[in-house]
């Protein structure tokens, strides 16, 4: 069966960090580009992060610096570290795997910044 579950989102001050996994199952990892997504209320869902099997990354803009994508290959599993998170980080976030064929969604985490 395929899925993909994430974890780790929780309410952080402003400043803190959280680190967000997404384990996989059903599916052969190295094939699939691997990608974080993230809505905000009353706003589209965006891309904030990607990771290829060979290990390329992409960010947006906004989380330069900050966010930090990864993956394990022997967990299937996908990472990103958030720091220094800001108010306007606030959103569910999604999981994504994309292969030639497919595209896979997690079930989403919520991550609220906020004193």
């Amino acid at each position: 069966q395929v899925q993909l579950v994430e974890s780790g989102g929780d309410l952080v001050q402003p400043g803190g960090s959280l680190r967000l996994s997404c384990a996989t199952s059903g599916i052969i990892f190295s094939f699939y580009v691997m990608g974080w997504y993230r809505q905000a209320p009353g706003k589209q869902r965006e891309l904030v992060a990607t990771i290829t099997g060979g290990g390329s990354t992409n960010y947006v803009d906004s989380v330069k610096g900050r966010f930090t994508i990864s993956r394990d290959s022997v967990k299937s599993t996908v990472y990103l570290q958030m720091n220094s998170l800001k108010p306007d980080d606030t959103a569910v976030y999604y999981c994504n795997g994309r292969s030639t064929y497919t595209d896979l969604w997690g079930q989403g985490t919520q991550v609220t910044v906020s004193s």
